[in-house]
């Protein structure tokens, strides 16, 4: 709840502060890519970061600490020379992914040694609703304020409030206990190459990079495109987030009922095909009353299958190789992020009706749930073995 009272202030309104400075579509997309790759490499530090202390909870501290400072940075922009802040967001959040990364890795132990295993599922529900309410508040909250005080103090503001709120997330991160501490595990040579041959990691790792990368293709794109097709506001984005975070809010405690139900890779696929519908009505929308209505569809099925891919990822994790099944998923994940935003930057960049790049990317999504859906990748070849005798006990 803490963190997501923070989360606003990067997540909706930090390129809305980069709009406002002249950012182009490039360095929006460099905004959401470049902490990517950066998040990316560091990731592979975290094992070796996991052994330095005694728990993971220990190990956590510091580099969650780092990451946080996302949240700080851009509160200095403007103690910068105009030409140069623009370029100073995109250092403020690329310097705190260095910790992000390991932090980001060992928060996905951390979730599986301090709850059992059948009952993260449920947490991770309970855990989204209260995180997209938090989300919801603030990103009215901070709509408001940065629409009536004067800028650039309302930003400044919103920035050091956020970072004290995300020190608060962090104490209750220092108060988690280990109940099923994971084997640390030893390096072997070829460990990592052996790791991505195997099925199971294949069919997971192939999951999340399509969600990933067609998700975020587009989504630098769609606060440029709502500023310059409708002029639309700090106010009105806080309205827009807000219907996204209540949309959210009610799909995450079902989430984990709909997984139960038909599975965690079909719901997947449904979620993704819908964020496709979503980004085809913000394009065609005639103006922005009627962009709500994909905000409402693309909160709810984006929190239904990041929860659904998470879930997937948990009940494929071999628990004796925690640690380095969660560096190799957060890779994929960071590296799906890096490479989606440039792809939709680029297209921007080349074509200057933005409405035709979204709805592109909308195609790139429904083309990546249907790949989802047909389960492609990673299954293993069913080798066909000789009928067994009827009569035989170990047959």
């Amino acid at each position: 709840m803490w963190f997501g009272l923070a989360f606003p202030s990067t997540a909706r309104f930090l390129s809305v502060y980069a709009i406002r400075l002249g950012a182009s579509a490039a360095l929006l997309g460099w905004i959401s890519a470049l902490p990517a790759i950066i998040l990316l490499i560091m990731s592979a530090f975290a094992p070796w970061w996991r052994k330095r202390y005694p728990s993971t909870v220990h190990a956590l501290f510091w580099p969650g600490l780092g990451y946080r400072l996302v949240f700080l940075l851009p509160a200095l922009t403007p103690l910068f020379p105009h030409s140069f802040q623009p370029y100073w967001l995109l250092l403020a959040v690329t310097l705190p992914a260095f910790a992000q990364g390991i932090s980001t890795v060992l928060f996905l132990v951390v979730l599986r040694e301090s709850v059992p295993g059948r009952e993260l599922p449920g947490l991770m529900s309970h855990r989204s609703v209260a995180f997209n309410l938090a989300v919801g508040l603030l990103t009215v909250g901070f709509g408001v304020w940065l629409s009536k005080a004067p800028f650039p103090f309302n930003y400044q503001a919103m920035f050091v409030l956020a970072f004290l709120f995300s020190l608060v997330s962090l104490w209750h991160v220092r108060e988690l206990r280990e109940v099923e501490p994971a084997t640390l595990p030893e390096r072997v040579k070829g460990a990592a190459r052996a790791l991505l041959r195997t099925p199971v990691f294949q069919r997971v790792a192939s999951t999340t990079a399509l969600l990933h990368l067609s998700f975020y293709a587009i989504l630098p794109i769609i606060p440029l495109w709502l500023v310059r097709r409708f002029d639309a506001d700090e106010e009105f984005l806080s309205i827009f987030g807000l219907v996204e975070i209540a949309a959210a809010a009610l799909i995450a405690s079902q989430t984990s009922r709909i997984v139960r139900w038909i599975g965690a890779r079909p719901a997947i696929a449904i979620s993704l095909a819908l964020t496709g519908v979503a980004a085809i009505v913000i394009a065609v929308a005639p103006n922005l009353s009627a962009t709500l209505v994909a905000a409402a569809i693309s909160g709810a099925a984006w929190t239904a299958g990041s929860i659904s891919v998470f879930m997937f990822f948990n009940e494929n994790t071999p628990p004796e190789n925690v640690t380095h099944f969660s560096t190799a998923y957060n890779q994929v994940v960071s590296l799906s992020i890096f490479v989606g935003p440039l792809v939709g930057s680029q297209l921007a960049d080349l074509m200057p009706d933005l409405s035709v790049v979204l709805l592109m990317g909308a195609a790139l999504r429904l083309v990546a749930a249907a790949l989802i859906s047909l389960d492609l990748f990673g299954r293993p070849r069913v080798t066909p073995q000789p009928e067994a005798d009827a009569l035989s006990v170990s047959g």
